[in-house]
């Protein structure tokens, strides 16, 4: 399997950023190649309960000039239901889903922007505040 890049957001603010070769949404636990290490030390073991959401990034700069899209244009489709998650700490993602249930661990979110930096986003429902379809 390729190894995802991802950064890991936690519920205390912290981030981490790295690559992930076994992340499952049914798993308790992962594991992430820390950005930037070689050694041994560097494999960090991840528990989801930890977690606010994993973003999965197609590179680790991005650009901090980007403004997400987060509505539709007019006539646009989008494929399956868009969806605005306020997270405990306040922050707002807007995406589309086609698997939120409000009993699992967690759901992904699609980004509606073609040009953000995140191809999807895997949402801890514990670190959900509100949740709703527009």
């Amino acid at each position: 399997m390729e190894p995802s890049k991802i950064v890991a957001r936690y519920r205390d603010g912290k981030t981490l950023k790295g690559t992930t070769q076994n992340f499952f949404p049914n798993k308790p636990v992962f594991h992430v190649n820390r950005l930037g290490g070689t050694g041994p030390g560097d494999v960090i073991e991840v528990k989801l309960d930890d977690l606010k959401a994993i973003f999965f990034v197609r590179d680790f700069t991005g650009n901090p000039r980007h403004v997400e899209k987060k509505k539709l244009a007019a006539g646009e489709r989008a494929q399956g239901r868009l969806m605005e998650v306020t997270c405990k700490d306040g922050e707002v993602i807007v995406g589309t889903t086609t698997g939120y249930d409000p009993i699992r661990p967690g759901f992904f979110l699609f980004p509606i922007d073609p040009s953000a930096n995140n191809a999807r986003v895997f949402v801890v429902t514990s670190a959900v505040k509100a949740a709703r379809f527009l």
